[in-house]
């Protein structure tokens, strides 16, 4: 595929996964996320890499550099400038959080797919060895 052509709010709403990869080009990657109650991506920081978020459905907080929180709600965005520090975490004690991220350049190997959070974590401590 040459780009990316889709109903980006129906895959990103029927996502279970915590990170489903959906499309990777030279200079972009389009990723969609399903975080759980209370559950948080963990705090990073992309060095050459900025992103932007697009909230689907629910309500998640967003710190950034230890110390600017925002409440974010659905179809709010929040773009995180590389060498910024970033955690979001799902607010919701019930419902889950669903959310796509656009990386600027690529973050993730092509076809990345990670049913939970620690599925991620374990390939990115592999990746980073």
């Amino acid at each position: 595929m040459t780009g990316y052509v889709g109903p980006i709010e129906k895959q990103t709403s029927e996502n279970k996964y915590f990170r489903q990869l959906l499309f990777t080009g030279p200079h972009s990657q389009l990723v969609v996320m399903c975080l759980g109650p209370g559950e948080d991506i963990g705090a990073e920081m992309h060095p050459r890499v900025d992103q932007f978020f697009r909230i689907e459905k629910g309500q998640a907080k967003f710190v950034l550099n230890e110390k600017e929180e925002y409440t974010v709600r659905d179809g709010d965005a929040v773009v995180v400038p590389a060498g910024t520090y970033h955690n979001v975490t799902n607010t919701s004690k019930t419902a889950d959080l669903k959310l796509y991220t656009i990386y600027s350049p690529p973050n993730h190997p092509d076809g990345t797919l990670h049913k939970t959070k620690a599925e991620a974590e374990a390939a990115e401590a592999l990746e980073h060895k």
